[in-house]
């Protein structure tokens, strides 16, 4: 896919969604996700290890987004949700108090979706987020967001995504998040 769209031939603007080889590329997709996300030389050390794990799963797949020089601007990885997953056992408990833990059966979640701040607002992130759950055998998706009015959340309820539970609280996470479900495909 690519954005904004020039039919026949690549403009130096134009940025092209397509796979991703996470592991080779885990360096410049989390040097993306710092700048986007603020995080830390140590915060980015944990997370590399975490995201090399999570690509080892059954059905992990990524995507990227990358300019005419191959520079990684965004990605997106997902897969589909296990209770047994981490970031289940935790919003499990939330979910269950609204009576909508089965959103954590036969969901494909999406693990972590960024764009660096220089190419946001520009349709890199829906992209990104329709392309990788268009592939998804799973009927929906579920993800987790800040807790705040953001306009990531907005981008999310703008594809259908509904808060299922927040003020959820992760271990060492500053700030609460609330877990987001939608029916799949997503709206466009």
């Amino acid at each position: 896919m690519r954005l904004p769209g020039h039919a026949h031939r690549r403009h130096p603007d134009d940025i092209v969604i397509g796979p991703l080889d996470l592991p080779a590329r885990v360096d410049e997709a989390l040097a993306v996700q710092a700048v986007a996300f603020g995080l830390g030389a140590d915060e980015v050390a944990v997370r590399r290890q975490i995201v090399l794990r999570h690509m080892t799963y059954p059905g992990a797949r990524a995507l990227g987004a990358t300019t005419e020089g191959d520079r990684l601007v965004g990605f997106v990885y997902g897969m589909p949700n296990s209770r047994g997953h981490w970031w289940s056992t935790v919003v499990e408990p939330y979910l269950r108090a609204q009576g909508l833990d089965d959103w954590l059966d036969d969901s494909f979640v999406i693990t972590e979706l960024h764009v660096h701040p220089g190419y946001q607002n520009r349709g890199v992130g829906r992209a990104l987020i329709t392309t990788i759950t268009d592939n998804a055998d799973e009927p929906r998706s579920i993800l987790s967001a800040i807790d705040i009015e953001s306009p990531a959340r907005g981008l999310y309820r703008s594809l259908g995504y509904q808060d299922l539970a927040r003020r959820v609280l992760f271990p060492s996470a500053p700030k609460p998040y609330a877990v987001m479900g939608a029916p799949l495909p997503l709206r466009r």
